[in-house]
């Protein structure tokens, strides 16, 4: 299943004064099963927003609501996948992935019955022994986008979840990413700084303001699917990419004359 993300007047500070203001009354839809990426200079509350959709960060004012439930505290209904893999160095691919089920208290054959589908998926049968230091950074990747299904969320939220790949096994799984999204079709929110990657993957992208954070422009992408990367070298591909780039620049350029 997927859900609606309905984000209604938040702010959110870093500081109980309130004057290191993180976000600024934002407001954001994202309708079930959308592709939505969030850009935007750094510090200006992209992971900080993402948090409080997942309900790991609290906003000071304002809602966020999944479906119709108010987010306070992290639920299964939303599955998170860090920047960094954050697997058990201990337990076995397997074990990592059925790990969010162990603690909801699923039987163990059925919790290993939904990672094993879930292994298939992300292309990683074979591997169910395998400890995460005998993976890539591409398949831990792979490992922790299972363990955040295993739960089936509503809403998958990722930030920056390839960051640290290189650039060709970051392209491979901009591919994969698709493929999982499209057969499982969540509600999907994907921080990144990569412009090319957020116009390549979404349905629309949100530009955001430099801190305190706000929604500058909202661009919904054209592009029919399934997409294949060459249509990264098209020119209406890079007409978009340039749009946004001017969109953050101007931001950029804002930060360094405020600090001159």
């Amino acid at each position: 299943m997927s859900a609606t993300i309905l984000v209604e007047g938040i702010t959110k500070s870093f500081r109980a004064s309130g004057d290191a203001l993180v976000i600024d009354h934002l407001d954001l839809r994202v309708e079930a099963e959308q592709f939505v990426a969030l850009l935007g200079p750094s510090g200006c509350g992209k992971t900080t927003l993402l948090r409080m959709m997942d309900g790991l960060s609290v906003p000071d004012s304002g809602t966020v609501r999944i479906g119709t439930e108010r987010v306070t505290q992290p639920t299964r209904s939303v599955g998170f996948v860090f920047q960094a893999d954050s697997l058990w160095p201990w337990r076995t691919v397997m074990q990592n992935v059925t790990f969010g089920l162990e603690i909801q208290g699923e039987p163990r054959a059925r919790a290993e019955q939904t990672a094993q589908e879930l292994l298939e998926l992300v292309g990683l049968a074979g591997y169910e022994r395998y400890h995460p230091h005998e993976l890539s950074g591409g398949m831990r990747q792979r490992v922790n986008l299972a363990r955040a299904l295993a739960i089936d969320p509503d809403v998958l939220l990722l930030d920056e979840p390839f960051a640290s790949l290189d650039a060709q096994t970051r392209e491979v799984m901009q591919l994969e990413l698709l493929r999982i999204w499209q057969a499982r079709q969540k509600t999907v929110v994907f921080v990144t700084h990569q412009i090319d990657e957020a116009v390549f993957l979404s349905d629309r992208v949100v530009v955001m303001s430099a801190r305190p954070g706000r929604i500058r422009d909202d661009i919904a992408i054209p592009f029919s699917r399934p997409r294949e990367l060459g249509i990264k070298r098209t020119p209406a591909f890079n007409e978009i990419v340039d749009r946004i780039w001017s969109l953050i620049e101007d931001q950029i350029a804002g930060l360094r004359q405020a600090g001159a």
